[in-house]
Formats: C-alpha cells, sequence, structure tokens
C-alpha cells in the first residue's frame, strides 16, 4: 500500500525540483535558504519513499535517472497546476479593473451581450470595455482578443478555453409582407424556389442547419437571393420583405411578438447550436477578465441568454 502523501511529501517534490532544475544540492539549497545537508536528507527520503533512484550521482556531476525525468515531468505540472490555482484566488481578491477586449457577433452582441456586458462593468468604476462586433470567424488570439462570444462548435481548441453559455435554437422565418407576396413554403425542398438571405463570409454565403424529413441535422445550401455580412441588416432585411433569414430564438422573439417576422417551417428547426464564451489557454487571466467570466457564467445559470 502507497505511504500517505503529507505535507512532507509536497516540501520533498519542491525540494526535487530545484535541485533537478539547479543540477546541484548546493544551489538548491542556496535557492530554497536551506542547508545542502538538508536538502540531500530530503531527497533520499524521497526516493526511499518511491522505492527509486531519482539521481545518478557522481564526484563530477549529478544527473536524471530515467524515473527521475518521468517523475520531474509530473512534478513540474503538478507544481504548475497548483500555481495557477492559487493565483486565480489571488486574483479575484483584487478588484477588477482595467481594459476587457471582448468581440461579439453583430446583432447578437449588440441586441443581447452589450447590454449585460456593460451592467457587469458598471459595477467597478476602473473597469473598462472594448467591444467589437463583427459576424467573421475569428482567432481571439491572432486578433488580440481577451474573450469571445461564438455560436456553434470550435474547430479547433487547442490553444483555447470555451465555456457554453447556453444553447439556443435557430429559426426561420420571414415578413408578413414576403409571404403574402411570395406564398409560404412547406417543404424543405420549397426553399429553392424562395428568396433566401444569406449570410456572407470571406466571399462566399454560409449556409443553413436544419433538420431533414429523417429527422437530422444537415447543412442546406439554398441559391442566397440576397447575401449580407452584418447581422442587423439581415433582419432588418427581413423585416422589410426581402426574404427568409435564419437567427437564434432569443433575437427573433421580440420580431414574433409583434408579428413583423413569422415563423417559417418549425419542423426544419435543428437541434439548439452552442453559445459559448472562450479565451486564450495559455493567457493569464487579468482580474477583469476573469470577473467577467464568471458574471457571464453565473448569467448563464440563471438563464438571462435564453
Amino acid at each position: 500500500m502507497p505511504a500517505p502523501f503529507t505535507t512532507d511529501s509536497l516540501r520533498a517534490i519542491v525540494h526535487f525540483v530545484a535541485v533537478a532544475d539547479a543540477h546541484s544540492f548546493t544551489e538548491a539549497a542556496e535557492q530554497l535558504g536551506m542547508t545542502r545537508s538538508a536538502i540531500g536528507k530530503s531527497i533520499v527520503r524521497l526516493e526511499e519513499r518511491l522505492g527509486t533512484k531519482l539521481f545518478h550521482r557522481t564526484t563530477r556531476k549529478m544527473t536524471l535517472t530515467t524515473e527521475g525525468e518521468a517523475y520531474l515531468a509530473s512534478c513540474r505540472s503538478a507544481l504548475e497546476t497548483m500555481q495557477a490555482a492559487e493565483s486565480s484566488l489571488l486574483a479575484r481578491q483584487t478588484e477588477p479593473s482595467g481594459v476587457v477586449r471582448i468581440d461579439m457577433p453583430a446583432a447578437f452582441g449588440k441586441t443581447v451581450m452589450m447590454p449585460v456586458l456593460l451592467q457587469i462593468a458598471a459595477q467597478y468604476p476602473e473597469l473598462r470595455l472594448v467591444l467589437t462586433f463583427n459576424d467573421r470567424i475569428i482567432d481571439p488570439l491572432d486578433m488580440g482578443f481577451d474573450l469571445a462570444i461564438r455560436f456553434g462548435p470550435l474547430k479547433d481548441t487547442t490553444d483555447l478555453v470555451a465555456r457554453s453559455l447556453n444553447a439556443q435554437h435557430l429559426l426561420l422565418c420571414a415578413s408578413p409582407e414576403y409571404l403574402s407576396r411570395y406564398g409560404t413554403p412547406l417543404t424543405l425542398e420549397d426553399l429553392h424556389k424562395h428568396r433566401c438571405v444569406m449570410a456572407w463570409r470571406g466571399g462566399s454565403p454560409l449556409n443553413w442547419l436544419v433538420r431533414d424529413p429523417q429527422g437530422q441535422d444537415i447543412r442546406f445550401n439554398p441559391v442566397p437571393f440576397h447575401q449580407i455580412s452584418d447581422g442587423d441588416a439581415m433582419i432588418a432585411a427581413g423585416i422589410a420583405g426581402a426574404g427568409i433569414i435564419q437567427f437564434p430564438e432569443s433575437l427573433l422573439r421580440p420580431y414574433f411578438a409583434d408579428a413583423r417576422l413569422i415563423p417559417v417551417l418549425p419542423e426544419l428547426t435543428p437541434s439548439p447550436t452552442e453559445l459559448s464564451v472562450i479565451w486564450p489557454r495559455a493567457r493569464a487571466l487579468m482580474p477583469g477578465v476573469r470577473f467577467i467570466i464568471d458574471e457571464l457564467i453565473r448569467l448563464a445559470d440563471i438563464d438571462r441568454f435564453a
């Protein structure tokens, strides 16, 4: 049965990493404010507890054994995790301040997210926001953002952390005037005969996510009648009778309530799409950034973004 892990065990790990980094008991002892003898005894006790040698020792040099190299990698990772946890807790004790740069989808960001973010920032007079709105797919690392709000799955999360805020249904809709003039589509195939207003990204229209007659979520590519690069403008076009649009339900709800827009083919509504807040994985989070993330998660838990 393994020996219990104690505070002495943790202290020995710190001593071991210091010796491995310094390649010397003497230098490690000086860095830690200990005697060489005390460091040496700590390493011996650690080796006895583990039942293996961690160092090759000669009169001329000291090197890690194969087991020592593997153990060092694990110890470094564990110490870094503990340091990050401590830094996070200390950061939360500091009043949020400074500039936080956040990028969001245009229509959803202006209508839903911006009022929430301004309310969050109002709690601290030194917390300032830089808010940008665009519907392009961006990399926060390349663009210098602290946070980004995005719909849908992320293609690559290697360098990013993503936290789901909620999931939203994407609905097709059109104005009463459009449906009166062009008729109401009754099937998925009917959409090919209609004026579809599509989002434009990087020279090509985006497709729609819909549920096919077999109950599967698919990407649907109608021929676009209009292509618009801004979400607000797309909704305005839909209200003006320009064609059929697709947007998250939370954005469309006010227009459904006053009948400026009418749901189209609700049976084609796909599975809910994730709304996430994302940030660079490797970047140390400033108190202001951490505060906003925590507040967004708290508000998501009470369905603020539903």
